[in-house]
């Protein structure tokens, strides 16, 4: 009976990913393979992103990660080798754009090398990385009060309950877990995903940007969207985190699949009619969507052609040069309609590119 069992879930997910499947096929120009390769050279060519920092940004890494994953997902040895090359940089000529170990956004870096890691086997890769996700639950020196509660629940010193994070954090420390083995990198990231969900999730499942700035800002609810994908392909079934966390997941599917326009695309403002359609968290909604149906978390005939309408709306934002338009730049919190809707909006961007990219990357996934 055990094993009759076995064999019946096996052929409901078969079933689940292959009826998934028949809703991403594309016409010709906007298939995964064209746009991911199209967007990752475009990246090759392009410089690093040294706007808001000295340090390689996490908007670079997220890109140079999904056009990695591209890669490695089409088994594209060349390109593979041109971004590796990029990184060899980074361990003598280029060393010190290296981020520190002091921020969420920062020690996120350590996902590239551990995915390099995965790649190359070089233990460079692993010694380089390994220390942003440790890193990121040992207190510094320098911990202040706060910092030491954090740590006595569990949870990292870098906390701050901005949405932003439970990307952030999920990345490196599920990338400890791939390379390690070890469960307690997807565990702490796991108990530190409910204590965002319990503490941030709205009734409709969506986020604020802040708990004090009332607006469902899209691209924060992206890097939620996205996280909770990520999070979710890697936690084991046994994990007791994992319930809630696919609870969550859920009701934030269910709540974007309402608010999504006609296009395909959704608003800078998520609820907000007034507001324009935003690339960059269109396209994280698209792969946190199209990784749940892949995966049979999301019914394939309700999700595949809203994932499918994403996909296609966004092809119309990505330029001849593979520049993705429309996408909002860099946002801090502020309790302010119109600060949202007056945000500019720019083309090329790392933090529009990435997404693209990990959706391309999804969409080949089997």
């Amino acid at each position: 009976m055990k094993n009759l069992a076995l064999a019946i879930v096996c052929v409901l997910l078969l079933s689940a990913c292959a009826a998934g499947d028949s809703y991403f096929s594309f016409p010709a120009g906007s298939g995964p393979e064209e746009v991911g390769r199209k967007l990752s050279l475009h990246y090759l060519e392009s410089d690093h992103y040294l706007i808001h920092s000295k340090w390689i940004h996490y908007a670079e890494v997220c890109t140079w990660l999904g056009a990695l994953r591209f890669a490695e997902a089409t088994g594209d040895t060349a390109l593979i080798s041109g971004l590796q090359k990029r990184f060899e940089l980074l361990f003598e000529a280029e060393q010190e754009l290296l981020p520190p170990m002091y921020h969420v956004d920062l020690n996120m870096f350590g996902c590239l090398p551990l995915e390099f890691y995965l790649v190359n086997k070089d233990e460079r890769y692993l010694k380089m990385g390994m220390p942003y996700a440790d890193t990121q639950w040992a207190l510094p020196d320098t911990a202040q009060a706060e910092h030491r509660l954090l740590a006595e629940r569990g949870l990292t010193w870098q906390t701050r309950m901005w949405i932003d994070d439970m990307f952030m954090i999920t990345i490196v420390q599920s990338q400890a877990y791939r390379v390690t083995g070890k469960r307690e990198y997807i565990d702490r990231a796991a108990r530190e995903m409910v204590v965002y969900l319990d503490s941030l999730q709205r009734p409709n499942g969506l986020f604020y940007h802040a708990p004090d700035v009332p607006f469902l800002w899209a691209r924060g609810n992206g890097w939620m969207a996205a996280g909770m994908a990520e999070l979710l392909y890697l936690l084991p079934e046994d994990s007791p985190s994992r319930p809630r966390i696919m609870e969550g997941y859920l009701a934030m599917m269910a709540s974007l699949k309402d608010f999504q326009a006609e296009s395909g695309m959704w608003r800078q403002v998520i609820d907000d009619a007034e507001f324009w359609p935003e690339s960059s968290g269109t396209a994280m909604f698209a792969y946190a969507m199209i990784t749940g149906v892949k995966r049979g978390w999301l019914p394939a005939e309700t999700y595949g052609p809203a994932a499918r309408r994403a996909w296609l709306a966004l092809q119309d934002y990505i330029t001849a040069e593979g520049d993705v338009r429309e996408v909002c730049i860099g946002t801090g919190k502020r309790n302010s309609r119109q600060y949202y809707l007056d945000r500019p909006r720019i083309a090329g961007d790392y933090h529009g590119q990435a997404p693209v990219l990990w959706c391309a990357y999804a969409l080949m996934m089997k």
